[in-house]
């Protein structure tokens, strides 16, 4: 039986590994914006970022703990894979932003949770820091949400005007890709959700992925199309993989929510950029689908929100927490 205090420090662990990833994500970011705005908001928050390390990492500190040295080490690699990943895409900017989106609404997501384990272990002090970062994050986020316009102008600034419609077909299958990975994780989330009511949620919106893909092949098919084998394997690898990690986590319902939600911000952010792309194109029909796909992205990560106490409860729970 694991104490409330060993939790608190286990998930400011975490927090400290999710810093020490998104700092190479930061300083390389500027450098691939392809857009000085752009640039100048990685720049600033990668000063922000440096910031919260040192603070979690006081905070543990303070607490009699130390930062994990294995945490710190695969979360630091998956930053820097992040990185090449990004340099390697023709469309880097329009990848950096929804990457990007996507972290900071995982770095949300577990500053919100963090927060709710301090105040069940009375730490005024971490949630005071869990608040002040959680809202320096949320602020990013937003700038990231206002740039979707100039980091679509970047990523197509060297497409000729007859060449829009076969970019529009690769955002398409991308975002049929995005959909598969989608599926995979929402397939296993029920069993691993901890609570019945989270485990409906996830239940509903696999329902909702698997009508999107189909949508989405729908269009790409009308328009002379078809998805990538090559794109949707990799992703249905990425998300078998991601549940083979979460079934072996010790607190999986609060993980496994912090992450879905942060997908489904990868997926807005797919979404918004595949309707500017379509409206580019002119296509309404293709743009019109993503706005509708996108109500339902930005819906399922408001009610995952909505049970994050749940979440945090299912894995206090799970580990027989006593207070």
């Amino acid at each position: 039986m694991a104490s409330i205090d060993d939790q608190l420090n286990a998930y400011l662990s975490d927090a400290h590994a999710i810093e020490e990833q998104a700092l190479p994500q930061m300083r390389a970011a500027p450098g691939m914006a392809g857009d000085p705005a752009l640039a100048a908001a990685f720049a600033k928050h990668l000063e922000e970022t440096e910031r919260h390390e040192r603070l979690i990492r006081e905070r543990l500190e303070a607490r009699g703990g130390a930062p994990s040295l294995m945490k710190k080490a695969i979360f630091k690699a998956g930053g820097f894979a992040f990185v090449l990943f990004a340099k390697s895409q023709p469309d880097t900017p329009g990848k950096l932003v929804c990457h990007a989106l996507s972290y900071e609404q995982l770095e949300v997501a577990g500053y919100d949770l963090l927060r709710r384990v301090a105040e069940r272990a009375g730490d005024a002090d971490t949630v005071a820091v869990a608040k002040r970062i959680g809202k320096e994050e949320r602020a990013m986020a937003e700038r990231l949400e206002a740039s979707f316009d100039r980091s679509v102008e970047a990523s197509l600034r060297e497409v000729a005007p007859d060449d829009l419609g076969e970019q529009l077909d690769k955002y398409l299958a991308d975002a049929h890709a995005l959909e598969e990975q989608a599926i995979q994780l929402l397939e296993k989330g029920p069993k691993l959700a901890g609570d019945s009511e989270l485990a409906r949620v996830y239940e509903e919106h696999l329902d909702e992925s698997r009508e999107h893909q189909k949508l989405v092949a729908q269009r790409l098919e009308a328009r002379g199309g078809s998805p990538s084998k090559f794109k949707d394997a990799a992703m249905r690898l990425g998300a078998l993989n991601w549940s083979a990690f979460f079934a072996a986590q010790p607190d999986t319902p609060g993980k496994l929510a912090a992450f879905v939600y942060a997908f489904e911000f990868l997926e807005v952010g797919g979404y918004e950029q595949l309707k500017r792309v379509a409206r580019r194109a002119e296509d309404p029909e293709t743009e019109r689908l993503a706005e509708q796909i996108l109500a339902d992205e930005r819906a399922m990560a408001g009610r995952l929100a909505e049970r994050f106490d749940r979440a945090v409860e299912a894995s206090l729970a799970a580990q027989r927490v006593s207070a």
